[in-house]
């Protein structure tokens, strides 16, 4: 299982207070929308690597003290282990800088009323919600199918500090 990282960051546009997410260009997950991470790399602790991959995929540059690590979410694929990860959780609520897209992922603010998570993994709408709203102090599992896209066995409830 490899280690990767996620940073939900949010902002004020237009009145309404958003969330960055992208459309996945390649590799896992490729085709779904996300929030900008990827893997740590060897030696690199979880908060570099977040800052390292938001700066890559939408050309933001976060400070380390604007991220908190908010929990993890193992994600089990027994059909494809190779795809098996554990991701550190992180928020932040960033300026008004606009993202860019990268080969990696086509950006935009969303609304936070209008997540598509039926355009997500089947997990984020079971989590993001509550993380959104300030849940700290989470660690999760899931299971994913034969699919590689349908969760199976019992889902989590978020319980958080």
């Amino acid at each position: 299982m490899y280690e990767v990282c996620v940073a939900y960051l949010t902002a004020h546009r237009h009145g309404r207070r958003c969330v960055l997410l992208g459309h996945k260009q390649r590799g896992v997950g490729d085709g779904k929308v996300v929030a900008p991470g990827g893997k740590l790399e060897p030696g690199e602790s979880a908060r570099t690597a977040v800052i390292r991959e938001v700066a890559e995929e939408t050309g933001l540059t976060l400070a380390p003290d604007t991220l908190t690590e908010v929990g993890t979410v193992a994600y089990t694929f027994p059909t494809k282990p190779e795809w098996s990860q554990r991701s550190h959780v992180f928020t932040g609520e960033v300026g008004t800088t606009d993202p860019v897209d990268s080969s990696e992922l086509h950006t935009w603010w969303c609304p936070v009323a209008d997540i598509p998570f039926h355009r997500m993994w089947q997990d984020a709408a079971q989590w993001v919600p509550a993380v959104l709203v300030g849940a700290r102090g989470f660690t999760l599992a899931y299971s994913f199918g034969s699919d590689l896209s349908t969760l199976t066995g019992d889902v989590e409830t978020l319980h958080h500090d």
